[in-house]
């Protein structure tokens, strides 16, 4: 499994681009991990799927809600990382309102899931193999901190404890 001071797998993610601009086409783009993590501090939170309960309700809404103090925090940006594809990622993300705040990237094969050991096997409820809920702060595509949640907990991935991980300095 992923642990501190490892870096990211090289891989792709998939986001739905609403809106299309220079290097990136309306509709699902391919973001190299590596070169979107270079140079950069991001949060990247995982999450067994998008329209479930926890998920919806208060995990993604957390990171929107405190988007602002995150950045202020020093990071550039969130990602939301869960398995499913770039569409349904895409419209999840626009249901929730997270346009400028959140990245919602499909990891439609959950080989990003597998790369880093962050999996969560949900096949007896009709699920199939997802992603762990967690969170991490990753600086130039190194992992600086990770917390990943107890089966069926939300209590440590949430965006107020990120927060405080980055007001505690722990970047420093």
């Amino acid at each position: 499994m992923l642990k501190i001071g490892d870096r990211l797998p090289a891989g792709q993610l998939h986001e739905y681009v609403d809106v299309a601009t220079e290097g990136c086409a309306l509709g699902p783009n391919a973001v190299d991990i590596g070169s979107a993590t270079a140079g950069k501090t991001i949060v990247v939170f995982g999450l067994p799927g998008a329209f479930t309960p926890t998920c919806s309700e208060r995990h993604v809404p957390g990171y929107v809600a405190k988007a602002a103090e995150l950045r202020a925090a020093g990071v550039d940006e969130v990602w939301c990382v869960s398995v499913n594809d770039a569409f349904v990622m895409g419209a999840w993300g626009r249901q929730l309102g997270v346009q400028g705040s959140v990245r919602m990237m499909g990891d439609g094969n959950a080989d990003f899931a597998r790369a880093t050991g962050l999996t969560l096997d949900l096949t007896s409820r009709g699920m199939g193999l997802r992603s762990a809920r967690y969170a991490m702060i990753v600086v130039d595509g190194v992992v600086h901190t990770l917390a990943v949640e107890a089966a069926g907990k939300f209590e440590v991935s949430d965006a107020e404890t990120v927060l405080q991980q980055l007001r505690s300095g722990v970047l420093q």
